[in-house]
């Protein structure tokens, strides 16, 4: 991992792209394009395709920075079995920049996961399970510092949130937002609630 310590960081926080079973026709299908139920359905891979243009371009504008380092869970060492979903999300992105998203840390290890990040610099990106974002991973960053506006469930329904979290430096206050990119048909502009 690269990053110095010492200056600003930007965490941001997507959950894996839809999957079989979600309303969304289809099986899941690898990267080959092979059948497997663990991985995203077509319109997930879209998805994939459409963060990696979002985070990967300009076209995100300041809200949407480029990553210095991604982060998905590690597809074989999931609490619930193998999901290949959080890495393959950010996987056209992370292609983009000639680079692989680490997954050095599985669903169930939040926070080892948020000890890595914490002394970074720079813009990481997160790809992960939902359930954890809400209940540990985002506690884990914000530690004992009380913020509104957080939302305590991630919609088993929303793909298309972004959580932003910024820190000035190590011992700076986190703000946060979320955010509605609207990238595909269906997308919504509600915050989570």
């Amino acid at each position: 991992m690269s990053g110095a310590t010492g200056g600003p960081l930007t965490i941001l926080i997507i959950r894996h792209a839809e999957k079989e079973g979600d309303d969304w026709p289809g099986p899941g299908l690898t990267s080959e394009g092979k059948e497997d139920k663990n991985s995203l359905v077509v319109r997930g891979w879209q998805r994939a395709g459409a963060w990696a243009a979002l985070f990967g371009t300009a076209c995100g504008g300041t809200d949407y920075p480029t990553p210095t380092l991604i982060f998905a869970a590690d597809p074989d060492g999931t609490e619930n079995g193998t999901s290949n979903r959080p890495y393959e999300t950010v996987l056209p992105l992370a292609a983009s920049f000639g680079a692989k998203p680490l997954t050095i840390f599985a669903v169930g290890e939040e926070s080892e996961l948020v000890s890595a990040i914490l002394p970074q610099t720079g813009v990481i990106l997160v790809s992960w399970e939902h359930k954890a974002i809400t209940a540990k991973i985002v506690p884990a960053i914000l530690q004992n510092q009380q913020m509104k506006g957080i939302p305590d469930k991630w919609d088993e329904n929303r793909y298309d949130v972004v959580f932003r979290l910024d820190r000035p430096s190590p011992e700076g206050s986190w703000s946060f937002r979320q955010l509605c990119a609207r990238l595909l048909a269906g997308d919504s502009d509600r915050p989570l609630s």
